[in-house]
């Protein structure tokens, strides 16, 4: 039987992914820490031989506010929540590097074994959010290629931010040659919709999701080659909470469970995560973290499982079904 694969993708967005509802005030000390908890990343993958895609913002290649200015595509997002429109968001604010840009960090990635950049977009797009359109997505999309092609870079996969996205959005990704991007766990409770469609009960039901298992294993086989493959995603990774540390056992067996599961069945589990979620309690993030990868790698060394970023999986799928 084939060996289980786990993959980790990590939504790398800095302050992009959260500046409408989170002040620099608020929130800003997750943000600085990720400039120290990406190279903790890299260091800890390295040492459990962790493959994983990074998804980056496009505005995260820039070193200043006046790079990114003279690159931005003329058609842009129409959101009809102001909030929403990082365009406007851009014009009236300078942009402190720290919270805005991390060209160095990219490097590091772009350099270190068995790690993918992927595209987040150009400017972390919400594809259903009202007013918004294909064309505007695909203007966003082809700024992200462009962009990583400047810097050496083949942008092969996507991760949606808030995990929003339709046929039609991946069609354009298709088109665009994109190869491969991660899904939503195959449950209701995960169906993409836009924030004003979301609620309490899906959040509620996704929230105990996390420690009990509701909805299955969601592990996956490899997706016959189609020219565009999705690897829905298995379990976010939830961040350290004091409120919550009495939970972390079930949070971990939840997660062990699971990973087991796939590794016994020949599956792909994919967990996932931002960078900034390790910002604040860090040392306690990274420590259940090292639990998961010291899992892995018992499952490796019993030959049942092996790492392997997006693009990696997508490469696997082709060769075994163009066999």
């Amino acid at each position: 039987m084939a060996k289980g694969i786990f993959t980790i993708s990590l939504d790398f967005e800095l302050y992009w992914g959260v500046r409408d509802h989170r002040t620099i005030e608020s929130y800003g000390e997750n943000i600085r820490n990720v400039h120290t908890v990406v190279p903790r990343l890299l260091d800890l993958f390295q040492q459990y031989g962790i493959h994983c895609t990074w998804a980056t913002v496009g505005f995260l290649f820039f070193n200043n506010k006046k790079e990114l200015v003279s690159f931005l595509p003329d058609i842009r997002p129409a959101y009809l929540k102001k909030e929403y429109d990082p365009y406007n968001y851009i014009e009236n604010n300078e942009l402190e590097p720290i919270y805005h840009f991390a060209p160095a960090l990219i490097n590091k990635i772009k350099n270190t074994p068995g790690q993918e950049i992927s595209t987040h977009t150009f400017s972390h797009f919400y594809t259903q959010e009202k007013n918004t359109t294909t064309l505007q997505f695909k203007a966003d999309l082809d700024s992200a290629i462009t962009l990583g092609k400047k810097n050496n870079i083949e942008i092969s996969s996507i991760i949606f931010p808030r995990n929003q996205y339709t046929d039609e959005h991946i069609r354009i990704c298709r088109e665009a040659g994109i190869k491969i991007y991660r899904g939503n766990e195959e449950s209701g409770a995960y169906r993409p919709v836009s924030r004003e469609n979301e609620n309490l009960f899906r959040r509620a039901l996704r929230f105990t999701d996390s420690y009990i298992n509701l909805t299955g294993h969601h592990g996956h086989k490899i997706p016959a080659n189609t020219g565009l493959i999705n690897i829905p995603s298995s379990r976010f990774l939830r961040p350290y909470s004091k409120k919550l540390k009495l939970l972390d056992g079930l949070k971990y067996r939840r997660i062990k469970q699971s990973m087991e599961y796939a590794a016994n069945h020949g599956l792909i589990y994919q967990l996932w995560w931002h960078p900034h979620n390790f910002g604040k309690h860090t040392d306690e993030n990274f420590i259940f973290l090292e639990k998961i990868l010291k899992l892995y790698n018992r499952l490796n060394v019993e030959q049942k499982m092996e790492s392997q970023n997006l693009i990696e999986i997508f490469t696997k799928a082709r060769g075994i079904y163009e066999v």
